[in-house]
């Protein structure tokens, strides 16, 4: 027997407010499983300008993503002492000649700057699958503890694809929708925050929020 179909209507050339936009994202969701709900902003930059191309991390006000594998490279930092910390994996030189031979079972790398010129040569390997550690990522640090205890909590990165685009998890279907709209309004406000300056005219020119094979709602631009 098959099963019903998700007949839930909207207008889809409308513009609704955060709240309206979740509900709208909750109730067109057409998967049998329980679905992200995903924010889109599309950005007026000109991402050939290094100075428009905007990445980094952010801690949102309510984590709804998974908990990520967490590697360490750091010669000081024990295995022992990163077991304590929530650590998944650690090491320096050894973890470096593990990733060289096509391990790639961790979702994120902390390290250190001393580290950067070792890693400099998974450069290829990591960059593409967007493994690389960056510093405008926060996670080449010297405080290796605090940055763990940032990811652990759910740090966030973001970058705008080649079309100034930036996509972002901000809740789940079964999330209290609340949640799930301070989520998407805190981001459209730290994006906001990162305008480059030498953008004119109009920087968000077009927001909207999804779950999973879901249909695009829509979201008013805050002014």
């Amino acid at each position: 027997m098959s099963s019903k179909k998700n007949t839930f209507e909207f207008d889809k050339n409308k513009l609704y407010t955060v709240s309206e936009a979740v509900d709208i994202a909750i109730k067109s969701s057409k998967t049998k499983f329980i679905s992200s709900i995903d924010i889109a902003i599309k950005l007026n930059l000109d991402t050939t300008k290094a100075e428009q191309q905007l990445r980094g991390s952010v801690a949102l006000p309510n984590y709804f993503g998974k908990v990520s594998k967490i590697l360490v490279i750091d010669s000081g930092l024990t295995q022992k002492d990163a077991s304590k910390l929530g650590v998944d994996f650690a090491g320096a030189e050894d973890k470096i000649q593990e990733i060289e031979r096509g391990w790639l079972d961790f979702d994120v790398i902390i390290t250190t700057p001393k580290m950067m010129p070792a890693l400099a040569k998974l450069g290829k390997m990591l960059g593409p699958k967007g493994l690389m550690p960056n510093p405008k990522n926060g996670n080449v640090t010297t405080d290796i503890e605090k940055t763990i205890i940032e990811f652990k909590k759910g740090l966030n990165q973001y970058r705008t694809d080649s079309y100034g685009n930036i996509h972002m998890l901000v809740g789940k279907t079964n999330s209290d929708p609340k949640k799930v709209a301070e989520n998407i309004e805190f981001i459209i406000n730290f994006i906001k925050s990162k305008r480059p300056s030498t953008v004119k005219g109009t920087f968000i020119q077009n927001i909207s929020i999804s779950s999973t094979m879901g249909p695009g709602i829509k979201v008013i631009i805050p002014q």
